[in-house]
């Protein structure tokens, strides 16, 4: 019995973990690599095999030089949001790799891996698609203020997330369930928002916005 809740245990690490690496991805893929990356090389936490690459030296440089870049572009409102739409092309495979390397240490063979991949998919596309759309609002105030704040608040939050994903697995997976809950509903009230947005820049730049006067 004790063996079986240790690989049980194990199993949910594994999972919280998977999960925790694709969600973290969808909001700052660099900063997720580098954080994996030092507590694995640090020898804080055992990474699965697949994950292993992220605690290389040359791994780590190139994510924390491409992170240097994301710190200020992503303060910067409009160029942020133009960030997120080229990043939408790496986040969400990497997001996809990712989890689909943590699901190597479960040992259940490439069907389940597969599996990981598709769901990492999903989840580092679900986050990204909060943190893209967010930005697109927030851009709407002339002040950058809201950039900053919003920036270093996701940067905390992947901090924590994966924190949380390595040390409380039951925690982050029932907070990840609330997240992607919330999420569903809230995409539909996000995409009338967007649309305000876009049509809002689609007057500005035609010079029909409407006067004080």
């Amino acid at each position: 019995v004790i063996e079986w809740q240790a690989t049980a245990m194990e199993t949910v690490e594994i999972i919280s973990l998977m999960l925790g690496a694709a969600w973290a991805s969808g909001i700052n893929l660099y900063a997720a690599v580098l954080v994996l990356g030092w507590l694995g090389g640090a020898g804080h936490v055992d990474l699965p095999p697949g994950l292993d690459i992220l605690s290389d030296p040359l791994v780590m440089l190139a994510a924390g030089a491409m992170y240097a870049i994301e710190f200020f572009t992503d303060k910067i409102p409009g160029v942020d949001s133009a960030w997120d739409a080229l990043h939408t092309f790496v986040r969400i495979p990497a997001g996809a790799l990712m989890a689909a390397g943590a699901a190597q240490g479960l040992d259940v063979g490439q069907a389940a891996e597969l599996a990981a991949l598709l769901l990492g998919g999903g989840v580092a596309a679900a986050s990204h698609t909060a943190k893209a759309g967010s930005r697109v609002v927030i851009n709407t105030s002339p002040e950058p203020f809201s950039n900053w704040g919003a920036s270093l608040a996701e940067d905390l939050t992947v901090v924590a997330g994966l924190w949380a994903a390595l040390n409380h697995p039951w925690l982050f997976i029932i907070a990840l369930v609330v997240f992607l809950s919330l999420l569903a509903w809230l995409l539909p009230k996000l995409w009338r928002a967007l649309r305000k947005s876009f049509r809002a820049v689609r007057r500005w730049f035609s010079g029909d916005a409407p006067s004080d006067q």
